[in-house]
């Protein structure tokens, strides 16, 4: 019989029950409706779901929501926008309350003070002249000033198809202000003529993403088996779409048969009601969908497939250790 103890050495198994006790429950949550930014391509406004719920403004409501919510088993505090740091209220009403990662454009700077160690997520387009593209601005020549050297912050860089031979540059800039950076690929929701993934490149950008992993280990949060997931959009045989996603709200999940799933994942709208789909946009084709940590909840859920060679465990373990690192369950 194959068991993980039979796959692994000692120090494999040692990775191995380091995050095997983790026991993530996370739910993702949309603190505002509003933006000092407007991007082409973001999901939450191309998708229109900053119209589908009222924002709700008291905060003492959001206070009993979070500590409801806490009540649910919820370990695991995403929030996304709109932008998070508008409301700066909320966003201390999660932290006092639960484990918080705030994912951010970095445009304004959290106060450490009050957030000593919350995770925080910069998103980050592609260089200067796609950020100008797709944001209307270079948000890099911000944010990098924001947080530089903020221990408890990385950059999601997602990289567009016009990238493609050019991203050591970014990861450069990212290492030089003292920051780590994960990588994740451009969905391009709104159909931004130039920014669609050709097969070709998709090959490209995977053996680049691997170089950069090499090239720059204490910088890059990431690994190997990832990127083929990512750019490939299949594992152990399998492609990514409908049947096979994680990130589905679980109330509204009437798939048959049921593929595996993150367990208790809600994705809220910000009138604390209204219940969105899954992880990112109500309008996407799943079968096109390329968002980062969809595809890195898909390979965690499937632990007992990974449960097959030596190789194919290790790759779970990596994938796992991945997404700890990124919410600093476990240090870098």
């Amino acid at each position: 019989m194959i068991t993980v103890s039979s796959l692994l050495d000692k120090e494999w198994h040692e990775r191995y029950k380091r995050i095997a006790n983790l026991n993530i429950r996370s739910s993702i949550y949309d603190l505002t409706n509003r933006c000092n930014l407007r991007c082409k391509g973001c999901f939450f406004f191309s998708s229109g779901e900053h119209k589908v719920a009222k924002e709700e403004m008291d905060i003492r409501k959001w206070e009993d929501f979070i500590d409801k919510e806490k009540a649910r088993g919820v370990n695991l505090a995403i929030l996304i926008g709109g932008e998070p740091t508008l409301c700066m209220d909320r966003l201390e009403a999660f932290y006092k309350r639960l484990p918080t990662y705030c994912a951010t454009n970095g445009l304004i700077k959290v106060d450490r003070a009050k957030f000593p160690d919350m995770m925080t997520g910069i998103s980050l387009w592609g260089g200067g002249e796609d950020e100008k593209i797709l944001r209307g601005k270079d948000t890099f020549a911000i944010s990098s000033k924001n947080y530089a050297g903020d221990p408890y912050t990385y950059y999601l860089y997602t990289i567009t198809p016009k990238q493609v031979g050019k991203i050591e540059p970014v990861i450069k800039r990212i290492q030089d202000v003292g920051l780590k950076v994960h990588l994740q690929l451009l969905s391009n929701d709104e159909g931004v003529d130039g920014f669609h993934w050709q097969p070709e490149e998709l090959r490209d950008i995977r053996f680049e993403m691997d170089d950069m992993l090499d090239k720059f280990p204490r910088t890059v949060i990431s690994c190997k088996y990832y990127h083929e997931v990512i750019t490939t959009g299949k594992m152990m045989g399998r492609s990514f779409g409908w049947m096979e996603c994680p990130s589905v709200t679980e109330t509204i999940d009437n798939r048959k048969p049921q593929p595996k799933r993150l367990i208790r994942f809600i994705r809220w709208a910000s009138d604390l009601q209204t219940v969105h789909r899954c992880c990112t946009s109500a309008t996407r084709d799943c079968a096109t969908c390329k968002d980062g940590a969809a595809h890195m909840s898909w390979i965690m859920v499937n632990k007992r497939a990974h449960i097959r060679t030596t190789k194919d465990l290790q790759n779970w373990i990596e994938v796992y250790e991945m997404f700890a690192k990124l919410y600093r369950l476990i240090p870098w």
